[in-house]
């Protein structure tokens, strides 16, 4: 007999672990393009409509730009690179090409990733030529932080001098400090503005310039005014309305311009260029003010008063200087607050004290 082998059984296979559901691809986020900003300033004398002229001629180029009159312009090159073909830099070869055959006008550009750098590259450049700063944090580092602290924009004399009191000279040193050390010599809110400056950030996009070309205020006297105290109250309330104007609009002005017109119909006009855009009603009152003392008026018999502001820009393009007085800080929260209370109960609600009394009738344009 032939032995047997004892038949074994095979144990029934183990069931498979249970696996997570597979997730669905996904594709993956395309990362952001580049932004490509450039600043030309414009080396030339010109009138408004020559201005015009030129913003209507680099329209051709990018519909992305942002006036700056009399003698600058910043436009949003991105979107053109694919458009026609070219690199940056041959972006605004082509501008300067344009400019100069079309208009004779020479310029100094700054090519950056941000608004900020391009403007500071255009300010550092002779005439005729670009300066180039690339999207590499070294090569910005590199190129910003020699510069002196007032070159940043918002940096005037009185912070100048607080910071040069500390030995911080230069952008790098204020680049290098710690945000605590900053505020404790500044403030809080100045301290974080100028360190993301220094560390080469904004941002802030480029804007088409508001549709309003101007805003006027308007005020015409029952009777002819001789008294110096009728005039001045008259431009103040002036620069009251066109400062709640300009800030209801998200607008600033760089020029005033002061009409008085007299019992025999004749005129008078004085303009200011103010030393920064601004919408805040002390500075132009002050600078509306500055026109009629500078107008020397004795007997005149004034009929009607008008103050206009133009070099319109938006507000947040306004460089404000940093400042240490807890009192500047003061009067625009106070002024922000009075716009709120005449937005809810009427543009009457809130007045200044020189202005107390029967309002006249005057009408922002």
């Amino acid at each position: 007999m032939t032995p047997t082998t004892p038949m074994t059984r095979t144990p029934p296979a183990a069931p498979p672990l249970p696996t997570a559901p597979t997730a669905p691809a996904v594709a993956a986020t395309p990362a952001p393009r580049p932004t490509f900003i450039a600043h030309l300033h414009l080396h030339a004398t010109l009138s408004d409509d020559q201005y015009a002229e030129i913003l209507e001629a680099l329209a051709d180029i990018t519909p992305r730009l942002q006036p700056f009159p009399p003698d600058a312009v910043q436009l949003d090159i991105s979107g053109a690179l694919r458009y026609f073909d070219l690199a940056p830099d041959h972006i605004v070869r082509m501008a300067n090409m344009r400019l100069a055959a079309r208009f004779g006008i020479r310029t100094s550009a700054g090519l950056a990733p941000n608004r900020m750098l391009a403007a500071m590259a255009a300010a550092a450049t002779p005439p005729g030529h670009t300066t180039h700063i690339p999207h590499d944090p070294r090569a910005i580092s590199n190129w910003l932080h020699p510069r002196p602290v007032t070159a940043l924009p918002g940096i005037g004399r009185s912070t100048a001098d607080t910071l040069h009191h500390y030995g911080l000279t230069t952008v790098g040193d204020v680049a290098g400090l710690p945000t605590a050390t900053l505020q404790r010599i500044l403030g809080a809110a100045p301290a974080r503005l100028l360190a993301e400056r220094a560390h080469g950030h904004d941002p802030r996009p480029v804007t088409p310039q508001p549709t309003a070309l101007h805003l006027t205020a308007h005020h015409t006297a029952d009777h002819d005014t001789l008294d110096p105290v009728d005039h001045h109250r008259a431009v103040l309330r002036l620069a009251e309305q066109l400062g709640t104007s300009l800030r209801d609009t998200d607008q600033a002005t760089g020029r005033l311009t002061l009409t008085l017109r007299y019992a025999d119909r004749s005129t008078t006009t004085r303009t200011r260029t103010l030393p920064e855009s601004t919408a805040h009603t002390p500075d132009l009152a002050g600078a509306a003010l500055g026109l009629l003392h500078s107008l020397a008026l004795q007997r005149a018999r004034v009929r009607g008063y008008t103050l206009r502001a133009d070099r319109l820009r938006p507000a947040a393009d306004a460089h404000h200087q940093l400042s240490l007085d807890p009192v500047d800080h003061q009067a625009r929260a106070a002024e922000q607050a009075a716009d709120r209370a005449r937005r809810r109960f009427g543009p009457h609600a809130v007045r200044p004290a020189t202005l107390a009394g029967p309002v006249p009738p005057a009408f922002p344009n």
